[in-house]
């Protein structure tokens, strides 16, 4: 039986709490000197590196141009044109930090990727000294590295999810810290012949960043997983070619699939149509925070999100040493919670995802196969994999049929297959209202796919979990199949 969704009113009161703390940071200045650089180094770390520079860029200069607007009214265009320029460049040393610490951070291990924005965020207010007319960029930059750092090192604990062993003491480590730049915030001055170590420690950060580049094991190491794979088009088999270093999937009849960060592309643009192509754009922009935005609905609604997955992942017959398939594997949340010992393999639509999925495989110490392709044209032989599941997103999917289909052929003869989404009920109550009208105006109503379930499967069983909001369908591949 599928583990019951408890709920926790202590652990709803604390999410409430949080969260209006941090809604308070954006009216009441001492306590968005806190939560401002978190909210900082946290969206910037949804974000892929150029858009989390612009979209910083735009929080931070507008505002600013805003609070200046009297000043900017009385000078001359001259001298107006020059302020605009000063605020372009505290604006651009305000925002650098950040998207260094985003370049950097994801390359070095433990405590050690707390530290990019901190020294480059003290490195970049000493600098504004020299640089800025006005030393609004003043104050000690100790304080800004602590404040900073602690900063780093929230979203640090928050990213590992408050579960590392190490995590108790991190948290009384920055406790201390804090404690320390309370007492001392007014008092606290740093030596100005010490003022450039920031900028050092910054610059051999970068190099041991540059120098810790992660290396993604190469497909021509793959023979077994090659050997499953075929062109979603043709149905011919595939094999790996390396050409100017790169490496690409191709076929007998000339079908070439290049791998890029590691993921081989088997999509076509006339993948990308319809529903695909509409619900794809949404995951393209949420992707960064996707899981975020789950862990912090979850935590506001006062249930526990691991018993929410475990809800309908343990009705999935997993046993060491299969191999398990996830289509439309989205973060890669669903991997979590499989017994270990087994060989993992994903694929998705969305590009966005799969990049998130490989930050969120890497923390865990989990390694898969990614792919981006459509799951309504598996690229697997037929019946590679012992166990094949979904779990959202086929509730939008252009061709349901087809991609039950897929899922059934590329199962093993007397597998159990799952395929789980949301209900009518929680895309009313939820995905409709919010903005963008994206689930409105929907064509019919969404339901679980039992009708699309080929009549020869057999054990066909459909439920609902988490009070009728997501429904849970499973169903056995034959064994003579």
């Amino acid at each position: 039986m599928p583990t019951k969704v408890e709920y926790d009113r202590r652990l709803q009161i604390v999410a409430w709490a949080v969260t209006s703390l941090f809604l308070l940071g954006f009216f009441i200045h001492p306590i968005g000197e806190w939560t401002g650089p978190i909210v900082g180094v946290w969206f910037v770390g949804t974000q892929k590196p150029w858009r989390g520079l612009l979209w910083l860029m735009s929080f931070s200069f507008v505002p600013n141009l805003v609070a200046d607007w009297r000043i900017l009214l009385g000078a001359s265009p001259e001298q107006a044109l020059q302020h605009v320029g000063w605020i372009i460049l505290a604006t651009v040393l305000g925002v650098l930090p950040l998207t260094f610490h985003r370049l950097t951070s994801r390359r070095l291990p433990g405590l050690l990727s707390t530290l990019p924005f901190p020294l480059a965020a003290a490195a970049a207010q000493m600098l504004s000294v020299f640089w800025l007319p006005r030393a609004a960029a003043g104050g000690s930059w100790a304080v800004l590295f602590l404040v900073d750092w602690i900063a780093a090192g929230v979203v640090w604990m928050w990213n590992h999810e408050f579960r590392a062993a190490i995590i108790g003491w991190v948290g009384a480590f920055f406790g201390a810290l804090f404690i320390l730049v309370v007492a001392l915030h007014h008092t606290l001055m740093i030596d100005a012949r010490f003022a450039w170590l920031p900028l050092g420690g910054a610059i051999v950060l970068a190099i041991l960043a540059l120098l810790n580049r992660s290396k993604k094991r190469p497909w021509a190491e793959r023979p077994e997983t090659v050997a499953l794979l075929q062109s979603p088009y043709t149905g011919n088999p595939l094999h790996v070619a390396v050409e100017r270093g790169r490496e690409a999937l191709v076929s007998s009849s000339g079908e070439r699939f290049p791998v890029r960060d590691g993921i081989p592309a088997f999509l076509k643009p006339e993948d990308l149509s319809g529903d695909n192509l509409k619900y794809n754009h949404l995951y393209e922009t949420i992707g960064g925070f996707y899981d975020d935005i789950q862990r912090v609905f979850c935590a506001l609604k006062g249930f526990d999100r691991d018993a929410y997955f475990r809800s309908y992942m343990c009705l999935l017959e997993v046993k060491p040493g299969d191999s398990v398939l996830e289509t439309s594997v989205g973060t890669g949340l669903n991997f979590k919670y499989l017994s270990g010992g087994v060989k993992l393999s994903g694929l998705d639509l969305s590009p966005e995802m799969l990049i998130n999925c490989q930050s969120n495989l890497r923390r865990w110490r989990l390694d898969a196969d990614l792919f981006l392709g459509n799951a309504e044209s598996l690229p697997f032989t037929d019946a590679s994999f012992d166990v094949v599941f979904h779990v959202g997103g086929i509730n939008f999917f252009n061709d349901r049929a087809r991609a039950i289909r897929e899922m059934i052929r590329v199962a093993k003869p007397g597998s159990l297959l799952l395929i789980a989404d949301e209900t009518e009920k929680h895309v009313k109550s939820v995905y409709e209202k919010q903005p963008g009208g994206l689930f409105k105006n929907r064509k019919e109503p969404v339901s679980a796919p039992v009708d699309l379930v080929p009549p020869e499967m057999q054990d066909v069983h459909l439920e609902e979990l988490r009070d009728g909001q997501f429904y849970a369908l499973t169903f056995r591949k034959p064994a003579a199949c």
